[in-house]
């Protein structure tokens, strides 16, 4: 599912994945939405929202943040309302990134993961990161408007590898790919 989408006005992005073995490390993985000004789309991003924050207008609340995937159904999930946000705001870009408490985790070595991103009933992606299973963080899809105009969508899994924070700093420019 890669068709680009118009006319997005609410979506959630879900992930999940299994709890690591008895004993090893936690798998922690977090969603990132970085908001980027209409006026530079591809610069530095206005704000990012990921777990213990939300954006600064309300309209992009991170709802369930699990820190080891244990329990039914997706472990993290995101709201973004994109009809809410203010016309200064152009491209929205959303991610997944590893947690690397302990070592060098990647999706390869992560049992079980999905993520999709939905309108109400309809999914818009969905994805279990096996393309990009070398990576500690991917780019998982980006959402942009010209204006005032609808918001589109365009599903995009684009793989990194490095930490959260450095993923965060670059996941919106035009080459996340490492």
């Amino acid at each position: 599912m890669s068709t680009p989408s118009k006319n997005i006005e609410k979506v959630e992005v879900r992930v999940k994945w299994d709890p690591s073995p008895h004993g090893t490390p936690a798998n922690d993985l977090d969603i990132i939405a970085a908001t980027y000004p209409a006026d530079d789309p591809y610069g530095a991003p206005a704000y990012l929202v990921h777990f213990d924050s939300r954006s600064p207008d309300g309209t992009i609340t991170l709802n369930r943040d699990s820190r080891t995937g244990q329990g039914f159904g997706f472990d993290e999930v995101m709201t973004i309302e994109l009809y809410r946000l203010a016309e200064r705001y152009g491209r929205v870009v959303v991610g997944v990134a590893i947690q690397q408490r302990e070592g060098h985790k990647t999706f390869g070595a992560v049992g079980n993961t999905a993520m999709e991103i939905a309108e109400g009933y309809t999914k818009l992606t969905e994805n279990d990161f096996s393309d990009v299973a070398w990576a500690t963080a991917a780019v998982v899809g980006e959402f942009t408007r010209d204006g005032s105009g609808p918001w589109g969508f365009r599903s995009a899994v684009r793989g990194y590898d490095g930490d959260a924070d450095a993923f965060a700093a670059a996941m919106g420019s035009r080459g996340t790919e490492s």
